[in-house]
């Protein structure tokens, strides 16, 4: 009885509404289907971290050991990077460069996302882990919290991916908002021509060596995506 009045005076109201999103969670990724490969572990490790006197967040807790082998480190960002590599296509972007402005504009949401950070009284190490999330970009997210503010490294992933597991609710309404009806009947191709095997090959080890180069500190993440990348395109074209 001892130990079950101490679970239940471990309630707390913030405890109480970190389950409350962790069940919202855990729904839209199994009900809704909304992107389940995030949703569903982090509405887990949402609900087990807040549970009352919860052993796995201790100093010797599965959380606290997974945290200390994989992101204390930055082993799983990269192991990340490495699955987002294979998982990626750059045959659009080979097919036509200049689609390269269209992702160099989505990072003006990262400055954006900063100055707004700043306004609101963050420091600049706080803000500038905060604005990562504006490249809609998760791993990246985790790894510059990890540097910069590790304190807030649970509510920037969180937050992060959160988000971009609920762009299929986010995006329709705007893109109705600003097409018409007859615009998004348009049908576009997925590609029109093919590209080579040996471009595909050598796109993945160009990119890693001038950014290796060029921007020395991205060399861990960009040459695990373009690592993952150029192991899908070898599978591929052996294939």
């Amino acid at each position: 009885m001892a130990l079950l009045a101490q679970g239940i005076g471990g309630v707390s109201l913030p405890s109480l509404v970190m389950i409350a999103v962790a069940l919202v969670l855990l729904y839209l990724g199994i009900a809704r289907n909304y992107e389940p490969l995030l949703l569903l572990p982090i509405g887990a490790g949402c609900l087990l971290a807040n549970l009352p006197l919860s052993p796995l967040v201790g100093d010797d807790g599965m959380l606290r050991q997974l945290y200390q082998m994989g992101v204390g480190n930055e082993l799983f960002p990269l192991l990340i990077f490495i699955g987002i590599g294979a998982l990626t296509d750059f045959g659009p972007l080979l097919e036509n460069p200049r689609m390269v402005l269209l992702g160099a504009a989505g990072q003006f949401g990262i400055f954006l996302t900063l100055l707004a950070a700043l306004l609101l009284g963050f420091s600049r190490e706080e803000a500038a882990s905060i604005g990562i999330i504006g490249a809609i970009d998760g791993p990246t997210s985790i790894y510059v919290s990890g540097i910069l503010a590790p304190h807030l490294l649970a509510p920037i992933t969180v937050a992060a991916y959160s988000y971009m597991s609920l762009v299929p609710i986010i995006l329709p309404p705007i893109m109705k908002l600003l097409t018409t009806q007859k615009e998004r009947r348009i049908r576009m191709p997925y590609s029109k021509r093919t590209i080579s095997r040996r471009t595909r090959i050598l796109f993945p080890i160009v990119v890693t060596i001038v950014v290796g180069t060029l921007v020395p500190f991205a060399t861990p993440l960009i040459g695990m995506l373009m690592l993952g990348n150029l192991m899908k395109e070898s599978a591929w074209s052996s294939a």
